[in-house]
């Protein structure tokens, strides 16, 4: 983890817009009657609703996304009572976390005020605002009666994430280290040293969980915690042990079997470890310095389970893991509370999720191979996409089975896909692919077979039933790939070329490849010498029926491929060129780009065909389309070099067909914004229209545009596809994950599939 300098926190808190957050609106805003209807007189319609009916507030305000981070700055993050304006940055933390994780809505507030009568008056004053409380960074014991006086009082979810947070996430932690350890929380005997507002919390849930009481010891900094001490306030009392014979950490080590460490660094000793039972199961949360050291716990008992507060190390004990989607769970409820039940929900389903085959996303977050449930990996990562939807949907059943409900959820897949395209791990287009393609699936060619992310998408696109995949390589290094990434390889087709089982179907390919190009002077032996590599033989494949489609591209230069693609495949008779789109899926819709990989320098003519196979596309995706060919300048004001060829090939387009939306050349922003483009060019085909094709000048501005859309928006990318060969050859890059090889094998499919209706017409 790289170290985190003074200067470095207060740049990034001060530069630019100061702080972390902002307020954005959701509704359209740059007319008078758009700002009447946002205010006077508009406004007043929803608030007579909402008079008639509290509940339609979740209906027409923010309310139902909105959650209240709250704290009065007495326990801030290990500095203590630095009052509630030292606190704010630390408030505004969490809203981004909400916000990034859970696509919740924040308002951080900071009350002047610890008196818990007057906290709680005032917090009672302002929560018809949100739909949820979360509690923050208030010391203990004052938090324990003010969360419990609020959640009777008031019908909204709240929760103090400093006690529950870390109790849910441990909790989780706990069960899954007791599995791997093979004990059984029943029996274990647990110290937790600390007995602050997250140690008790984090006991009482452990207790929930079937944890003996009579089996924790608890510890503060005066020692073990135990019926003789006349100390003691009433929730340590209900921790206080029965055993006189033990009165420091040390002693009560002894044979322990779980450690939790809620207090401060360096306390525990190697020799306390030391002690432990067998498989000890240390949580060391302290943060930034931990009870122990990973490395000391380690050196102490290899056999020791270690969890701790910071990233830098396996099995992070981290509240973002739990409280944006238990919140989002009981929002999309319109829960009245956060009940015990909705808590243990998470727990178990933190726990589960660890157990499942992790995301290639998470794998290449913290540049590993394959993260696998045990000693190591028994708790999921902050980064999972799949917290969002598995936790979150647990808390709205839990909501819904216990009777906080106020609104139910019928259908579950639709909410799990609603979450995952809240968050832009999913949007509808890829949904409508992968639905569009697993009704139908197709034989799919991975060229590079032993290539880690085209193993890793050829294994998710069957398990998603999108294809029958078909791997070219040598299939003793991919079952090795395969068994180090944890892959199941059943039923799927492994081709390794350079056997000599596939000599006849060289031999086949070649000839079959020699007799279509013999006037071009190709001969039957540089046929049989092509077939050993794999973009020939894969394409042969497509070409003579042997497969359906065919990816490629994550070794291999595009120019290469494109030869070969020319050679083996072939560009539809009704063009002379073929090129490639780019799908740009945004917050403002969905876009085509072309032609962003195959044509450097394209001439009129080149440019009127990729135009054409845009269209064409645009429409294979069910969607009409409305295109803009692009250039530097406006509707012939440059009448020399790339301008002019643009302006010709949008004449060309208009003549052959005139009912297409499509003009040019223009200028992006023209392009991109109606209003601007309406008023100033008032003639054109596009007039009143959102064009949703941008046709480029050349590769370069094309391939830098997509890139940089890819590297600047919060968007998400569907391509390259093909458009004008004659078979679905598909192309990937170097620089292509596991879901974007997914995401092309789709359109492949899609591709085949059509591709057979036609013949068949």
């Amino acid at each position: 983890m790289a170290k985190i300098t003074k200067e470095a926190a207060l740049l990034y808190h001060s530069q630019g817009k100061p702080g972390k957050i902002e307020v954005v609106p959701t509704k359209p805003y740059s007319t008078q009657t758009d700002l009447s209807l946002a205010y006077s007189p508009g406004v007043a319609e929803p608030c007579l609703e909402i008079q008639k009916d509290p509940q339609n507030a979740y209906k027409y305000t923010a309310k139902g996304n909105l959650v209240a981070v709250i704290s009065n700055g007495t326990a801030v993050l290990g500095l203590g009572d630095i009052g509630a304006l030292s606190g704010k940055p630390v408030m505004e933390g969490k809203g981004l976390l909400f916000k990034i994780y859970a696509g919740i809505d924040v308002f951080d507030i900071e009350l002047d005020e610890k008196d818990p009568e007057k906290f709680i008056a005032a917090v009672k004053a302002i929560a018809p605002t949100f739909g949820g409380i979360n509690l923050e960074d208030i010391k203990a014991p004052e938090c324990f009666e003010i969360e419990r006086r609020l959640k009777e009082e008031l019908d909204i979810p709240v929760m103090h994430d400093d006690q529950h947070g870390t109790a849910i996430i441990s909790s989780a932690g706990l069960l899954n280290a007791l599995e791997v350890a093979g004990k059984k929380i029943n029996d274990v005997k647990i110290v937790v040293n600390g007995a602050g507002a997250s140690a008790i919390s984090c006991t009482k849930l452990y207790v929930s969980l079937g944890a003996r009481l009579e089996n924790i010891v608890m510890v503060d900094s005066k020692g073990v915690i135990n019926l003789t001490r006349t100390d003691l306030n009433e929730q340590k009392r209900g921790f206080a042990t029965s055993r006189t014979d033990i009165h420091t950490l040390a002693e009560a080590m002894c044979g322990a079997d779980v450690f939790l460490g809620l207090s401060k660094g360096n306390v525990l000793s190697q020799d306390m470890v030391r002690s432990m039972a067998p498989s000890p199961i240390v949580f060391a949360l302290a943060n930034p310095t931990p009870e122990i050291s990973y490395e000391d716990a380690m050196d102490a008992r290899p056999d020791v389970l270690m969890a701790t507060g910071r990233s830098d190390y396996p099995n992070q004990i981290n509240n973002v893991i739990g409280f944006p989607y238990i919140f989002r769970g009981a929002l999309d409820t319109q829960a009245s509370a956060i009940n015990e039940e909705m808590k243990i929900a998470a727990v178990y389903a933190i726990a589960n999720l660890a157990k499942q085959p992790v995301p290639d996303v998470v794998n290449e977050a913290y540049k590993m191979n394959n993260f696998s449930f045990g000693p190591e990996y028994f708790i999921p990562k902050p980064v999972d996409p799949r917290l969002i939807t598995e936790v979150s949907s647990a808390v709205a059943r839990a909501a819904m089975s216990s009777g906080v409900a106020r609104k139910n959820i019928e259908d579950w897949e639709d909410y799990k896909l609603r979450l995952r395209e809240l968050m832009g791990y999913e949007s509808k287009l890829t949904r409508q692919l992968y639905d569009t393609a697993s009704r139908n699936p197709q034989r799919v060619v991975f060229a590079e077979g032993g290539h880690p992310n085209m193993l890793k998408a050829a294994v998710e696109a069957k398990s998603e039933g999108i294809c029958h995949p078909i791997l070219l390589g040598n299939d003793e290094r991919i079952h090795k790939l395969a068994k180090e990434l944890d892959l199941n390889l059943d039923g799927i087709e492994i081709v390794n070329l350079r056997h000599d089982c596939e000599t006849d179907r060289r031999e086949r390919y070649a000839h079959i490849l020699a007799t279509k190009r013999a006037r071009e002077g190709a001969t039957y032996d540089e046929g049989i010498d092509k077939m050993f590599e794999r973009n020939y033989f894969g394409m042969m494949m497509v070409e003579t029926g042997d497969a359906d489609a065919f990816i490629t591209g994550l070794y291999t230069k595009y120019t290469n491929t494109i030869k070969v693609a020319k050679e083996v495949i072939g560009i539809q008779p009704e063009y002379k060129h073929f090129g490639t789109m780019h799908i740009v899926n945004s917050k403002k819709g969905t876009y085509f780009l072309a032609d962003t990989l195959i044509n450097r320098h394209p001439d009129t003519e080149t440019l009127t065909d990729i135009a054409k196979l845009a269209a064409q596309t645009v429409k294979f995706f069910n969607q009409t389309p409305v295109m803009a060919m692009l250039s530097y300048s406006n509707f012939g004001s440059d009448t020399v070099g790339s301008p002019l060829k643009v302006h010709e090939a949008v004449s060309l387009m208009q003549q052959e067909f005139p009912e297409l939306a499509i003009d040019g050349e223009m200028q992006v922003n023209f392009a991109m914004n109606r209003e601007l483009r309406d008023r100033k060019y008032p003639f054109t085909r596009l007039f009143g229209k959102d064009v949703n094709t941008l046709v480029f000048p050349n590769l370069s501005s094309a391939n830098s545009g997509y890139k940089l859309i890819q590297a600047m928006a919060d968007s998400e990318l569907i391509g390259p596809i093909q458009m004008g060969l004659n078979k679905p050859i598909h192309f990937t890059d170097i620089e292509s994950s596991v879901r974007d090889i997914v995401n092309i094998t789709a359109v492949a499919v899609i591709d085949a599939i059509v591709a057979k209706k036609k013949s068949s017409l």
